[in-house]
């Protein structure tokens, strides 16, 4: 739906700048008042602004092409790196010395990030990360529209500070697989469900300990050109969206043979 209505807006932009050029064009090439106003002329006339147009409408198509290849590369991993993308003290999942990094900036409240927590990544993990070839690193940047997707985010670091980083990707597949149910009461239950200590789970989400960490993740996560989730750099290289695993097999496997 929504590289539906880009396009539109683009036909639609493509067609007023088109009109635009017409009536410039009229203006420039039509006799004024007293002028020769032969057939001849006219059809002179009529050839010149029809040339005129077609290699305007070249150039803006040629333009429009050009920008959407750029976002294209961009999303899909086909872009240049981005340089300095850091993997902070986050959580990781897989081998720490693992070739290629994976690194995902998410939030819990996003059925877009579900779809890749119950699409791709489930391959990636069995292609990649159980294999020691990728290890991902999980970064968060909660959406401010979504209520829940900031204290759920504390809430894994709470967690993670009790049962280090397999226990937070425990608890990090709890909260995706129960995407509607996000709430205080059910980030604690489920913590305490999974081993966590009730007591310093609940002072630590209730007392907000890890706002800053997250509020960290956010503020570089924009520095890299993250607007919107999910969001992944495979070895500094962009994949915006939840992609399929073809996608992330690609630019791995890209990565893997340099």
């Amino acid at each position: 739906m929504e590289n539906a209505q880009i396009k539109n807006i683009a036909t639609f932009a493509l067609v007023a700048s088109i009109v635009a050029v017409v009536i410039a064009l009229y203006a420039l090439f039509v006799p004024t008042a007293g002028g020769v106003t032969a057939s001849a002329n006219d059809a002179d006339l009529d050839a010149r602004m029809d040339q005129a147009i077609e290699r305007y409408v070249a150039r803006v198509q040629k333009e429009q092409q050009a920008a959407q290849d750029q976002e294209e590369a961009a999303r899909t991993g086909g872009g240049a790196p981005v340089e300095g993308v850091s993997v902070d003290d986050d959580a990781v999942h897989g081998d720490k010395n693992a070739p290629v990094t994976l690194i995902e900036f998410s939030d819990y409240q996003c059925p877009y990030c579900q779809k890749f927590f119950t699409g791709a990544l489930p391959q990636i993990v069995q292609n990649y990360i159980d294999t020691g070839k990728v290890k991902l690193v999980y970064r968060d940047f909660p959406l401010g529209f979504h209520e829940n997707a900031r204290p759920s985010a504390i809430a894994a670091e709470c967690f993670r500070e009790q049962k280090g980083d397999e226990g937070y990707f425990q608890y990090h597949n709890l909260l995706f697989a129960n995407i509607n149910a996000l709430g205080s009461d059910n980030l604690k239950k489920w913590a305490v469900d999974l081993g966590a200590d009730a007591n310093q789970f609940n002072a630590c989400l209730d007392g907000e300990k890890y706002g800053s960490e997250v509020d960290k993740d956010i503020k570089e996560g924009m520095a890299y050109g993250v607007s919107g989730t999910p969001a992944f750099f495979v070895n500094g290289r962009f994949i915006s969206g939840a992609q399929p695993f073809e996608v992330f097999q690609r630019v791995i496997d890209e990565e893997l043979n340099k």
